[in-house]
Order: structure tokens, then sequence, then C-alpha cells
């Protein structure tokens, strides 16, 4: 018998597993991993023996190789407890399903497992997602191998490390990110939402709901309408209330406007109150006005204010970068009279009142204005952002140019 240094998962999973003595004590059904270690590691093995299905110490198991023919061999059957939520089973979760390659930012199928015995142990160090480890498991590899051979050809054969792979599937369903999809966690939000389009609609759900709610949030305005209603529709009310409740309300009522009318309801009741009431509002308004796209998220300054202080609040609010294009200052109506650019703000002394520096001619347009306004203001004016007041002139709202794109996306594509 020759040792062996490494071996495919498909080469020894149904194959006998024997006493030192060589008697035959069952069969090898799959391999438990301790998923905690960054290069998992072989704990518990799955057999089905005369007494049933068990879960047994895979320390006292040894895999040789003889005749061509993988060899399993153990010392002991000794039963073991594992912990469900440390470990993955590598035929139940991981063979044939479906896995995100975090350097290709794409999901691929497992078709083999490839597994290293070092002296500490035995340990999952890459999986196969090309033809030959498909081929593999039919028992095909090698004589298609021999047919290519004397043509000068060879099987594609694909392999990605272990660590540039994240599973989907785990034995647990309530498992956040940071300890099921820490390499997910690594990804920007749009290649996220591509990855999680990507999946069936009970996985599109299973892998959103292990996210944590600020990056759910990020992730949720970047899926396509399919997918968010999928995951709207489908996840306890809480969790999407309270992922809806870290996202901008004029985004929130977008998505809510393609849900079924009952589902949106529901989760505006379980919102907090004042987020609701927000996103509501803006509901309200009628399709293609500024009102249904502008952006409740914005930051205002009355006239008095100094330089420093203004600097001092910007610091404090640590706004998101769309939301400090122009600072707009109100008066104690809230009502607009000018605007000051964050240049403006930079070179002026720090006891100067925003009103001796503020522009007051201020471009602007009402909540219930056409939004194709917009479009010649933004281009006519070269403007990023647009302040939007009511009949009184009072700030209201903001409408940025990325809204303005994309809704005029969307009537492209009405159109089409």
């Amino acid at each position: 018998m020759a040792n062996v240094t490494s071996f495919y998962l498909s080469r020894v999973i149904g194959n006998r597993v024997y006493s030192e003595d060589r008697k035959v004590l069952g069969r090898l059904l799959d391999l438990i991993v301790d998923a905690k270690n960054i290069r998992p590691k072989v704990i518990a093995a799955k057999i089905k023996s005369g007494k049933g299905i068990q879960i047994v110490d895979f320390s006292f198991f040894a895999i040789y190789k003889e005749k061509g023919q993988y060899v399993i061999e153990t010392r002991s059957l000794k039963p073991i407890e594992v912990q469900k939520e440390d470990t993955i089973m590598l035929v139940k979760h991981i063979l044939d399903k479906q896995i995100v390659d975090i350097n290709g930012r794409k999901v691929v199928r497992v078709n083999d497992i490839r597994l290293a015995v070092l002296s500490t142990g035995v340990y999952v160090i890459a999986v196969d997602i090309g033809l030959e480890g498909l081929l593999r498991r039919l028992g095909l590899a090698k004589p298609v191998k021999k047919i290519l051979k004397p043509l000068g050809k060879s099987i594609p054969s694909k392999l990605i490390l272990w660590d540039d792979v994240e599973p989907l599937a785990s034995p647990r369903l309530d498992l956040k990110l940071s300890t099921t999809y820490s390499k997910l966690s690594t990804l920007h939000p749009s290649d996220l939402a591509d990855i999680i389009e990507e999946l069936d609609k009970k996985t599109q759900a299973y892998v959103f709901s292990a996210l944590d709610e600020e990056k759910a949030a990020d992730v949720l305005e970047e899926l396509d309408v399919e997918a968010q209603r999928n995951v709207l529709e489908n996840l306890p009310v809480e969790k999407v209330a309270d992922v809806l409740e870290k996202m901008p309300a004029d985004e929130v009522a977008d998505i809510l406007d393609e849900i079924k009318e009952e589902r949106a309801e529901e989760l505006l009741n379980e919102m907090e109150k004042e987020a609701s009431e927000e996103v509501k509002e803006l509901m309200e308004y009628p399709e293609n006005t500024v009102g249904s796209i502008m952006t409740t998220d914005f930051i205002s300054f009355k006239t008095h204010f100094t330089v420093e202080q203004t600097i001092q609040e910007l610091r404090r609010l640590k706004p998101e970068p769309d939301e400090i294009y122009y600072l707009y200052v109100v008066d104690n109506e809230e009502r607009l009279c000018g605007v000051v650019s964050l240049r403006d703000l930079v070179i002026s002394e720090p006891q100067t009142p925003l009103y001796e520096i503020m522009s007051r001619d201020v471009v602007y347009v009402k909540d219930m204005d056409n939004v194709n306004s917009l479009v010649e203001i933004i281009s006519k004016y070269s403007l990023l952002a647009v302040p939007v007041v009511d009949d009184q002139k009072k700030l209201i709202g903001v409408v940025i140019i990325n809204d303005i794109v994309y809704e005029l996306l969307k009537v492209r594509k009405k159109l089409a």
C-alpha cells in the first residue's frame, strides 16, 4: 500500500471502510470539516454501518492507495458530536452545489473537491469546477485522456483554491455574514448583487438573509427588480423592515412600488414610524413628478451658522458623498435661501456666517414639477443635484443626478 499526499473526494465517497485487520465496517457517505479555519480540516466522517448512520472521529482514519484504488482504514469508529454551526459536510453542502468564485466574482458549480493529507490531518485545499471533475466522477476521466493524448489534446482542468471561494450552503440559516460569508463581505455591493441575481430564488433569499443590515441595504439597492421582489416577499417581515430602515426613503419607496400592495403595507407597518411615514409621503407622489424621485436625506444649515459650526456639524453627521454635493442654507421657516459650495466653506474664515458666503441665486424645482424639467436644468447649469421645494419654498428634498439618469433609463426601457 502506498501513502497518498492528496486525493479527490469523488475517489473515496462510497468506498468501504475497513478495520486494521481488513474487516468491512461500513461505507463512507460524507466528510465533515471544521469551517472555522481558513483551511478546513476534516474532523469527522459520516458512515453507514450495521448500526445505521454514524458520525465518527476522523482522527483514527487513514487513506492509502492499493492497486490504483483508494483504501480507507480506521482504528476505531468512535462516535463524535460536531457543532453544526462550525462545520460543513462536503457532499451535502459543497459537492454539486453553487459556490462563489471570489476572484472571478461569479457563481460556479462544484464538480469535485481536492483534499491534502498532511502530518497534522486532512485538509480541503481546492474545488474542481472543470469538465475533468465531472468526468472523474463518472469514471470517464482516464479513458477520455487516453483518447485525447494521441491528438495532442487534454481535458481542461479548473481548480479554484479554497481561499478564493465562498460556499452558499450551510447547515444553519441564521448565520451572519461575519461567520458564514466573510469572503463575500469584501465584494462591492454591486458585484455581490450580480452574484445573488445568478442564484435560484431560494438561495437568493438564503444568502441575503445572512448579510448584516448595512450590507444588505447596499446590496438591495443594486439588485434588479425581480431579485428585489423575491427577497422582499420571501424573507421575514422583521428582517426586511430592519434593512429598509437603513436605506434612503426614496430608494425604499421605489422598491415597495414594485411588490404586492399588501406586502408593502405589511413592511411599512413594521418599520419605525418616522421612517415609515417618510416613505409613505414619497409613495403618494404621482409618477413622473419630481417628488416621486427626490430623496429626503439631505443636509441644510441655518443662515446664521458660522463656517466653523458648519464644518463641525458635517464632521458629526459624516454624510454620504452624494449628500454634500452642495450645502443648502435655509431660514428659520426652512425656506431655501441659498447654497454654499465646499470650496467656499473651506477657504472662508471660521467665524464667517453662511449668509455672507452663500449664493442667493439658487436653481430649484418644485415637488409637483414634471421629471422632464430636471433634465434641462441639470444639463443647462451642469449640476450634480437640484434642491426641491414646496409651494411655500420650503426645502423638502433633493434630486441627485444618479436618480435622474435612472429615471430616464426606466422611461427608455418602457418605450423600447
